[in-house]
């Protein structure tokens, strides 16, 4: 059973699981099961993606009920009026503070043209664990809330490893010795990238709509490892 984190008559905001496609791609492979198709079954009704997140991505996703509210919540996503705020563990310690990440990303094909792109992003807490890799006996890491300001494909991961800071699980942009590290300490299997909270204004009222999506156990079970707590400021 997908989560639902809310529904009315005009949409539905669930959970994704990690390591569930959102629907059928050439970019998903071979999966056998997607969330939309799932989601169908499970309220007995059509419904259509307002917009993506990536297989390995967990957290809010916005559904509409019919095309015309998915063209609108659509449209809010285009305009930027969206809100999205992302929890992520890193490899390495990224400066304190509030900082930005501007660099513009291509599309889903490398070689496609790039567009200008920006991430916030703020460290939320530290750890440095006494196991060795490579040439350092401990590793750092670290807790950061990532909100991208534009919507480009894989945008956080992305700009996370442009600043040498790539998120831990990510088999594409992040490090494959640190994702083995995670995997045989810590027995965590997935992309540490959750898509949190989004704010967004309802599509048919109007209304101001904030949902918060709960991490899975084996993400809170490693922020109970490491003594991380959540954020709940605005």
């Amino acid at each position: 059973m997908i989560e639902i984190l809310y529904q009315d008559d005009a949409m539905i905001a669930v959970n994704k699981p990690a390591n569930l496609a959102v629907h059928r791609s050439k970019m998903v492979g071979n999966a056998e099961e997607f969330l939309i198709d799932l989601l169908r079954e499970q309220v007995g009704d059509n419904v259509y993606l307002a917009h993506r997140l990536d297989r390995a991505t967990s957290g809010v996703l916005l559904v509409a009920r019919n095309k015309d509210v998915a063209a609108a919540l659509g449209q809010q996503f285009m305009e930027r009026t969206i809100h999205k705020q992302y929890l992520v563990v890193v490899r390495g310690w990224p400066e304190p503070g509030d900082n930005v990440i501007d660099y513009p990303l291509p599309g889903s094909r490398e070689t496609g043209p790039r567009r200008e792109a920006s991430t916030r992003y703020r460290r939320l807490a530290t750890i440095e664990v006494p196991i060795e890799l490579g040439r350092y006996p401990q590793q750092r890491y670290a807790f950061v809330l990532a909100e991208p300001q534009s919507g480009r494909f894989r945008q956080i991961r992305k700009h996370l490893a442009h600043i040498h800071h790539p998120v831990i699980g990510d088999c594409q942009h992040g490090r494959g010795d640190h994702n083995r590290l995670y995997k045989q300490y810590f027995g965590c299997h997935r992309m540490l990238l959750h898509a949190w909270r989004v704010d967004f204004a309802h599509p048919i009222s109007g209304a101001p709509m904030r949902i918060e999506a709960p991490l899975d156990e084996a993400y809170t079970s490693l922020l109970e490892r490491f003594d991380w707590k959540l954020p709940y400021e605005k």
